[in-house]
């Protein structure tokens, strides 16, 4: 088959051919090329190339110009190999994730548990959370004749879908310029630095699909708003009657609950998370706490990090005469290690 013919150099020049034609819409030349690819080859051998692609179907060269275009085998190639790609490293991210996860979870509990022990207070550790939302990359495939699928990789590889209703005329070409499109406005900006002016002019680009490119930009604000349930680890929850001031049967069982609801935690976790730019050890002291149900408690926190803006807390809850140089002490130390368990990685 022709297919087995194509070395990594043509492929790697049918890609520049398309990419470029696909910005530009003009027929591509081999000076283009050649500045347009690492490949560091003469224009003469690219012209060879551009030559045998065109010979086996691939470009195609239109009468008025001595430049070339992709023909729709050209197209096709470009189309499966994109997809592949990008496939696989999807896939790859998914696999990367699930076991992050699964590691991160066990990291954390051990951690609730291994400061709950050493304190003797209650702890509470939760999960890493995205903090920023920008974005890395989107990936526009058809699903069928009336869906489209658009995969938005987030930082942190946090990956979101979102299917699309399409009219069913977007063809391959058509796809791989929205994916250009996209990805050149898109890739690296955050949620809010995506502004109605940049809509518009992306809109204005894709012509008759800006429908298509505006139901895109929808499902991505709405895919990265949404607040996923917080993942919240405790622990020691116990050590709470160790303390007279704290084992009063009606305070004791409102503590006792908010550890095992958990919801009321989450105002904690938000407040410390917002408070000192999200960074350093945190003391909420009585009345201080945004929980209702620890005024009687002190309470420190602290931000950990966890690379590309995943960030959590870690708090330690105890009687307002908690050891508080232990305590900060820990958390810092606790906080560094994560910190250094990441740079590993």
């Amino acid at each position: 088959m022709a297919d087995q013919e194509l070395d990594e150099r043509k492929i790697k020049i049918l890609h520049a051919i398309i990419r470029n034609y696909l910005e530009t819409g003009e027929p591509v030349g081999s000076r283009t090329i050649s500045k347009y690819t690492d490949l560091n080859l003469s224009s003469a051998t690219i012209r060879n190339e551009m030559a045998d692609l065109e010979e086996m179907g691939y470009i195609l060269q239109p009468h008025t110009s001595a430049g070339r275009i992709p023909s729709d085998k050209g197209y096709r190639l470009y189309v499966d190999t994109m997809m592949e790609e990008k496939d696989r490293e999807i896939e790859e991210l998914k696999e990367l994730m699930i076991e992050r996860e699964e590691k991160v979870d066990r990291m954390l509990k051990s951690v609730a548990k291994v400061l709950a022990t050493n304190t003797n207070y209650a702890t509470m550790v939760s999960a890493p959370a995205i903090r920023t939302n920008k974005i890395k990359f989107i990936q526009l495939s058809r699903m069928n004749e009336g869906q489209i699928l658009a995969v938005v990789v987030v930082e942190g590889n946090v990956i979101k879908n979102n299917v699309i209703d399409s009219d069913g005329s977007i063809d391959d070409e058509t796809l791989l310029k929205l994916n250009l499109l996209l990805n050149t406005n898109l890739c690296g900006k955050a949620l809010e630095e995506i502004s109605l002016a940049m809509i518009t002019a992306m809109k204005q680009q894709a012509g008759i699909h800006s429908e298509m490119v505006g139901n895109v930009i929808d499902a991505i604000a709405d895919s990265i708003k949404s607040e996923e349930d917080l993942q919240i680890y405790t622990s020691g929850t116990n050590n709470i009657f160790k303390y007279p001031e704290l084992a009063d049967s009606r305070k004791a069982s409102d503590l006792i609950n908010t550890f095992e609801e958990k919801q009321m935690l989450t105002e904690l976790v938000n407040d410390t998370l917002a408070g000192e730019e999200g960074s350093g050890i945190q003391v909420y002291i009585g009345d201080e706490t945004p929980v209702q149900s620890m005024k009687d408690c002190s309470v420190v926190t602290a931000t950990y990090e966890l690379g590309e803006g995943m960030r959590g807390t870690i708090g330690i809850i105890g009687p307002k005469r908690m050891d508080y140089e232990k305590v900060v002490g820990t958390l810092k130390s606790i906080t560094h290690r994560l910190d250094e368990l990441y740079k590993k990685k």
